[in-house]
């Protein structure tokens, strides 16, 4: 014979608005610190800036995106003089 489950026992069930509210509320939050962050402004608080200044030379004083002028090694296109 099964086991069956008693009707009379309460099953425990999510409670999913309380834990939406929960969510928008650090939303909230979170949103409150960087809009008190940016306003306080300060070096590298620039929209967009999640640190270090991209466009900013590199230690060797070259700019990153510039590269090397050279084209990148590979395989010739049939047909290319070589």
């Amino acid at each position: 014979m099964g086991h069956r489950i008693s009707p009379l026992i309460p099953v425990a069930k999510p409670n999913y608005a309380y834990e939406k509210r929960q969510r928008e509320l650090q939303k909230k939050q979170k949103k409150a610190e960087k809009a008190q962050r940016r306003s306080q402004g300060g070096p590298g608080d620039a929209p967009g800036s999640d640190g270090p200044d991209a466009t900013a030379p590199d230690a060797a004083g070259q700019d990153p995106a510039a590269g090397t002028g050279a084209p990148a090694p590979g395989p010739a296109a049939p047909g290319a003089a070589v």
